[in-house]
């Protein structure tokens, strides 16, 4: 893909993970002052749409991005530390607990901070979920057909995760779209802390990765320390 192209799509992804709403070409053109007219944008949405990184959803709307396109944008995403003040909460919701109650405070701080749910699976295969009113808040799940999968799929979260258990990995994974257990309208990412505890960040499948990531890896570091 040349470079107008990604760079059209990253706007459009970095709109809509910000508004959960279709992106217009006159929106971006005026928003990012773009030297280019509108008709210009809306025949380069055309190419990214043939190339199966946009999709519109309506025919007089703008465009989304595709599972194809958050892939990619997962695949080029470089990492980037958690704020530091969120670093500190962490700290803070660990406080010198035992580890079964440190686990489930992290989760809990974890979930607030990204405004997404928090799943944990510990090796002895209990399991633990947070942060579920505010996942059922994001506009995804204004569909109650969508809540009523996802709710249910996390009721019985020992068999949703029991796959994802036995995967092997060392680095956080990212499980998008079609790959998600937990439905293709959503994400989720997942890391190994300590004594093989898996924690994970649950949310749509436009949530902001690279935030989410970011606080995850700091909410494992904290789990090590």
């Amino acid at each position: 893909m040349d470079q107008r192209l990604q760079q059209i799509l990253h706007l459009v992804l970095r709109e809509y993970i910000a508004s959960a709403e279709p992106v217009g070409s006159q929106h971006l053109v005026k928003r990012y002052t773009l030297e280019v007219s509108p008709a210009t944008i809306r025949n380069w949405f055309a190419e990214l749409d043939e190339l199966g990184f946009l999709e519109q959803p309506h025919t007089s709307g703008g465009r989304i991005p595709t599972e194809a396109a958050f892939k990619q944008f997962v695949e080029e995403m470089l990492p980037k530390p958690a704020p530091k003040r969120s670093r500190e909460r962490l700290e803070a919701a660990a406080g010198k607990m035992e580890p079964d109650h440190k686990l489930k405070a992290v989760a809990r701080e974890l979930a607030e901070l990204t405004g997404l749910a928090s799943i944990v699976a510990t090796e002895d295969a209990n399991t633990y979920f947070t942060g579920l009113s505010q996942l059922l808040a994001q506009p995804e799940f204004r569909n109650w057909q969508n809540a009523i999968h996802l709710t249910g799929l996390l009721e019985h979260l020992d068999e949703t995760l029991a796959g994802l258990k036995r995967i092997s990995f060392d680095e956080p994974l990212v499980l998008l779209g079609e790959d998600c257990p937990f439905g293709p309208a959503c994400a989720a990412i997942v890391a190994k802390g300590p004594d093989n505890v898996m924690l994970g960040v649950l949310g749509p499948i436009r949530m902001d990765y690279q935030q989410a990531m970011s606080h995850l890896v700091s909410a494992i570091e904290v789990l090590n320390t």
